[in-house]
């Protein structure tokens, strides 16, 4: 045994790697298997990421001979903030990709969509508060577990950290909240999306035709631009900038400038409270502030003589590379948090088995809501909807399969235009739970 531990002996950094990667395979795998049509797809790495973060922390495990190198005692564990930081660097990825190749059209989407979009990320925030708040009104269970549930059931971290605030020396209860009901958070939205076309017998090809009527350029001229970027697997605005400056030619510098933009304006921070900096604050983070830089830099095309069109081919593998590597991180983390935080809970399995349910509840309720106000009220597209949906609740790994599902991007349009109004309500909706209730 000795001797198999001295043969093979691979340092912190490849074992990260060799995790990751054979998550990957088996994540996609377990993706393949499809029932009657739905299947997890790219989700599949998330829920195989959270099972081998929990087998990561079997003990014993540190005493066989190579495989006691993936050990990860607890969530302090150096190998956290590498999957961690994985976990960024794939978000990043993605959000980028995804604001990148909307961009061209998002802004017409967002003038002719607008009045729908914005009450659809506060219909669906506010029904979620409000099952939120009935359950922390439950005895015994709190508003520092309830806030925690709610934000795990919306997938929004910056909403989980304003509670993890607010709760003081409950923030455990917030933890054990939010790792309960991530998991059904994320995989609840995947299915929705594929499930709902399918239940409706939609004719995609139909649905794809009216979501593109909001996003595409009016001007017939596009039309041949279109046809003669085709040939170049470029962005058809690309062809109008021939004579501008490009770095490179994939366009991989602008996408650096991009992101360096978007981190900049995600990293700024508003006060939300009386305390100043030293309270609450708000910021668009790593996934507001390159979607919203993306989409911005896309639309203009350029920062002067600078081209900024990025080669779609490119955008493509990097969107779905990133919300891969994005699942991974999020799903080992969220695997090594699920077990620490039940094994370190004194209220047993039953306050487990109530977080759960109510995690169902606040998953899949706002978005039934949301899908009869904008479908029967506001006569929204099927695709619009389910776009305008992922953004309300806040879902980057529903927006990668419901792109996969639609075969268009034009979907990124409305999951763009609702996140903003959403993550900065789920902010402020866990705050006031634990600060009223």
């Amino acid at each position: 045994m000795e001797f198999i531990a001295n043969l093979i002996n691979p340092g912190s950094a490849a074992v990260v790697l060799m995790g990751a990667f054979f998550i990957t395979f088996l994540g996609y795998c377990l993706g393949r298997i499809s029932i009657k049509g739905v299947s997890l797809g790219t989700a599949g790495v998330f829920l195989m990421a959270l099972l081998f973060g929990y087998l990561f922390t079997i003990p014993g495990l540190q005493n066989i001979p190579v495989l006691a190198k993936f050990y990860i005692a607890d969530a302090s564990a150096s190998a956290i903030d590498s999957y961690g930081f994985i976990g960024d660097i794939g978000l990043v990825l993605f959000v980028t990709s995804v604001g990148s190749i909307a961009g061209p059209n998002f802004f017409r989407d967002l003038k002719k969509n607008a009045k729908t979009y914005l009450p659809m990320g506060v219909i669906i925030i506010v029904i979620g508060s409000l099952a939120a708040a009935a359950f922390a009104a439950i005895p015994g269970i709190g508003s520092a577990f309830a806030s925690g549930v709610l934000s795990g059931a919306l997938t929004s971290t910056p909403a989980f950290s304003a509670a993890k605030e607010i709760a003081g020396d409950q923030a455990a209860m917030v933890s054990l909240g939010q790792a309960i009901t991530y998991p059904f958070g994320v995989v609840g939205v995947v299915l929705f999306v594929q499930i709902m076309p399918k239940l409706l017998k939609a004719d995609m090809a139909k649905e794809r035709a009216l979501i593109a009527v909001s996003s595409k350029p009016k001007a017939q001229k596009a039309v041949d631009a279109e046809a003669a970027a085709d040939a170049c697997d470029m962005p058809a605005e690309e062809t109008d900038t021939k004579k501008r400056f490009d770095i490179d030619g994939f366009g991989l510098a602008a996408f650096g400038i991009a992101v360096v933009l978007g981190i900049l304006l995600g990293s700024i921070k508003i006060p939300l409270t009386g305390a100043g900096y030293d309270g609450s604050c708000f910021s668009l983070g790593m996934t507001g502030g390159p979607l919203i830089m993306a989409l911005i830099l896309a639309h203009f095309g350029h920062i002067g003589p600078l081209n900024m069109r990025i080669n779609t081919n490119l955008l493509k593998i990097f969107r779905e590379f990133g919300l891969v590597l994005f699942l991974l991180g999020a799903g080992v983390e969220g695997g090594v948090q699920l077990v620490e935080q039940i094994q370190n809970s004194q209220y047993g399995l039953m306050i487990v088995l109530y977080g759960f349910v109510a995690g169902v509840i606040i998953t899949i309720i706002p978005m039934v809501v949301g899908y009869i106000f904008a479908r029967k009220i506001c006569k929204l597209p099927l695709l619009n909807t389910l776009g305008s949906i992922t953004g309300g609740m806040t879902s980057t790994p529903a927006l990668g399969t419901l792109i996969s599902v639609a075969e268009t991007d034009d979907v990124a349009g409305a999951y763009a235009s609702t996140y903003p109004i959403a993550l900065v309500l789920i902010v402020f909706a866990c705050q006031i739970i634990g600060i009223v209730i």
